[in-house]
């Protein structure tokens, strides 16, 4: 990647790459939005079916109304990560990464173009899986602001995760160890399921180490105004995260890690 001092017209690459990775999904958004819709939908009615009538949470809420959030978030964080993950390694196996990385294209604009598209995906599916929503449970929205704050956070960490990812495998079977050994539980133990207070002390202390805990968290609090810590504490861990894991992708970036020859 060049320095984009020497290219005249500023920000075109970072545009034209953000542009084609927007299309990319859009493209076939049966399989990149619409299915994982479906997926959380059906999670929804299961789980809804199953304990609805059985569990409450935070006094009076039931648990269908409690279980959307959670899915909602989940489907934003993991359709970011995917979507910048399989980017980049159908790029690196097919060869065509060549094409991104000859224009005169910085690595923040390279990183940003990425995670932006990675966080418009994660967004576009959560909202479809609110609005799937909606005719099935009642979803108050105490706070909009810290559920949109969270979810571009939370969109944001995955798509750059997504990034280390995608540089760091070299097939996809690497990748899908990294999604299925890492991003998986860290998502599924994060409380989207359960309230951390339903678990026993030492595993709500474990839990408090899971950096999705406090995205999910926090993003719940903005539907109900009640969550299971302080939203300002989970606003600051998932911030925190956010600023190292940039650090550390716009360094290997920088170096070329895997990218150059």
């Amino acid at each position: 990647m060049h320095d984009p001092a020497i290219r005249e017209t500023p920000l075109v690459g970072f545009l034209t790459l953000l542009r084609k990775e927007v299309l990319r999904f859009q493209k076939v958004g049966f399989q990149t939005v619409l299915a994982p819709v479906l997926n959380a939908v059906l999670f929804m009615l299961i789980f809804s079916h199953v304990l609805d009538r059985h569990v409450t949470v935070y006094g009076d809420i039931g648990y269908t109304s409690f279980l959307v959030p959670g899915l909602i978030m989940m489907s934003v964080l993991q359709n970011a990560f995917a979507n910048s993950s399989s980017s980049l390694i159908q790029s690196k196996i097919t060869g065509n990464i060549i094409f991104v990385l000859l224009p005169p294209l910085s690595y923040r604009e390279f990183f940003a173009a990425y995670v932006i598209a990675a966080v418009l995906r994660g967004l576009l599916v959560g909202l479809g899986v609110w609005l799937v929503a909606l005719p099935f449970v009642e979803l108050p929205m105490a706070h909009p602001l810290w559920v949109l704050g969270f979810a571009v956070l939370g969109g944001a960490i995955l798509g750059t995760l997504g990034v280390v990812a995608g540089i760091w495998a070299d097939k996809f079977d690497q990748l899908a160890a990294f999604q299925n050994f890492l991003i998986m539980p860290l998502t599924m133990l994060s409380g989207v399921f359960y309230s951390i207070h339903s678990l026993p002390e030492v595993w709500q202390q474990v839990s408090h180490f899971n950096p999705f805990f406090f995205m999910i968290d926090g993003f719940r609090y903005g539907f109900f105004g009640q969550s299971d810590t302080s939203p300002w504490l989970s606003f600051a861990v998932v911030a925190a995260c956010l600023l190292l894991l940039s650090a550390l992708t716009l360094a290997m970036l920088a170096r070329g890690y895997k990218l150059r020859a």
